[in-house]
């Protein structure tokens, strides 16, 4: 714009009027869930995984066997003990093992029904649902808690959900105390906690993952499992169309729409969906399972729980939100034939590997000799003839006791002519510790050419079954 007068003096030009800024948020904000509470098939099953998972995590510390805590990752002295089995550090190839079929059931789970980790076992599951237990015990059901948050704070207010943090936090406290006890002796660490004699370790891990158990469990909920959890990313992978997954049935459903429970929907051109949103209240990642299969959905069954019992109140037929398969809803199948596809040769050779490695780590764990022993030349003393004009060469054996009772050992050495140990060669070993013994060997003069030669140790435990071979080197100096 300008500003003239009409003699044609000067022209001045006007700034335009700047257009006020407006900020543009490129995310969504995070809307708290509030899960509805549900009962029915799924969520007992959920429920009995909870005790189950808790009783085995919080009662196995406790547990003794032979003097000891049964099971123990004692990691001052480098020994797991799991009930009468003592692994050492060289023993890894059992955890390797261990990963394996972890890895393996994942799979086959996920090839099967989907996630069914995710929904009933993970922990993060198992203790969101522990945490919002006591969310309901303390503040209400979901109506309760959504118009008590809503409202501006007052004395009933805050008092509520400090009692729900209290709870929180001495549970997490728990949590942390009880996971520490698998590392160390748990009656020993409560003595020492009761004393204020905890380990600043001790006392850093406990606190640590407590605080961990209280912000997952706690705030951020279904966060971890939508943005911090990689199997969400990954589980297409896993899927096909044979995977049972919860299903919305779209064809029996749709269209959806309110009516009266004494309407007859086919006269009204509506599906069985009432479109009550209950299965979108009870989900604890707020999805609706009737937009189709998505990654947020941990498979939990909450949906189709509270379907069927809408169903049962309407007087339909149960099933409209339900485990079924993409093939069996667009062919129609029985539970039979859907079954029958299930268990497909992708989910049979899952099963097969699976079974053939649990099988080969037990097996290997029964024949498992239950000492060890290492074999070294010792670098201090060099190969020399001694009297009588023998050869000799020193060596160190570790020996590891992997029972729980003392044993004796025995060595002897062949792969030379005339090699004999002159040392003692027996030697006691405590239960469940090592002693490193000197073996002078000896041969010959003249009995092998100069050089190297390979010779073999055997140790025989007189006290159980079980030898052990062990090669090394013989010198003969020239």
């Amino acid at each position: 714009m300008t500003n003239s007068t009409k003699e044609g003096k000067k022209v001045i030009p006007i700034a335009a009027a700047e257009p006020e800024e407006e900020m543009i948020s490129l995310y969504a904000a995070h809307k708290k869930i509030y899960p509805r509470s549900v009962s029915g098939v799924f969520s007992n099953w959920r429920w009995i995984m909870v005790w189950v998972t808790q009783i085995i995590f919080y009662g196995l510390p406790w547990i003794e066997w032979g003097q000891r805590q049964a099971v123990l990752f004692d990691l001052s002295v480098r020994r797991f003990y799991i009930f009468g089995l003592v692994l050492y550090p060289q023993d890894f190839i059992y955890l390797t093992g261990l990963m394996i079929i972890a890895a393996l059931s994942l799979f086959l789970f996920t090839a099967v029904a989907g996630r069914l980790w995710c929904g009933y076992a993970c922990p993060q599951t198992v203790y969101t649902e522990i945490f919002l237990w006591f969310e309901k015990l303390v503040e209400g059901d979901r109506a309760a808690r959504i118009r008590r948050d809503e409202a501006g704070m007052s004395g009933e207010k805050f008092g509520r959900k400090a009692a729900k943090h209290f709870l929180w936090i001495v549970f997490s406290f728990w949590t942390g105390f009880t996971f520490v006890g698998y590392f160390v002796p748990m009656r020993e660490m409560a003595g020492a906690f009761l004393g204020g004699e905890l380990a600043a370790w001790e006392f850093f891990w406990v606190f640590f993952y407590g605080f961990a158990t209280y912000g997952n469990a706690g705030f951020m909920r279904e966060q971890v499992c939508l943005h911090m959890c990689p199997y969400a990313r990954f589980q297409s992978a896993m899927f096909d169309k044979d995977t049972l997954i919860v299903t919305y049935d779209a064809e029996r459903g749709e269209p959806r729409g309110a009516r009266s429970k004494k309407a007859d929907p086919s006269k009204l051109n509506l599906g069985a969906c009432v479109d009550c949103s209950l299965c979108v209240q009870v989900c604890p990642t707020g999805i609706d399972i009737r937009n189709g299969l998505q990654y947020q959905c941990i498979g939990c069954g909450a949906c189709a729980d509270v379907c069927d019992t809408v169903m049962d109140k309407v007087g339909y037929a149960r099933g409209l939100v339900k485990y079924s398969t993409e093939n069996a809803m667009i062919n129609h199948w029985s539970a039979k034939q859907t079954m029958r596809h299930v268990f497909r040769p992708r989910v049979l050779v899952y099963t097969s590997i699976l079974m053939a490695i649990v099988l080969a780590i037990f097996v290997s764990l029964a024949m498992r000799t239950p000492f060890k022993v290492n074999v070294v030349r010792d670098r201090g003393v060099m190969a020399r003839v001694v009297e009588a004009g023998k050869t000799e060469n020193v060596y160190r054996l570790q020996v590891m006791n992997a029972t729980e009772a003392d044993q004796r050992y025995r060595f002897t050495v062949n792969g030379m002519p005339s090699l004999v140990i002159t040392s003692d060669n027996t030697v006691n070993v405590e239960s469940t510790k090592a002693v490193t013994v000197p073996v002078r060997v000896q041969a010959d003069f003249g009995a092998a050419s100069p050089g190297s030669h390979e010779i073999h140790f055997e140790i025989e435990s007189l006290d159980s079954p079980g030898k052990l071979i062990e090669k090394s080197t013989f010198i003969v100096p020239k």
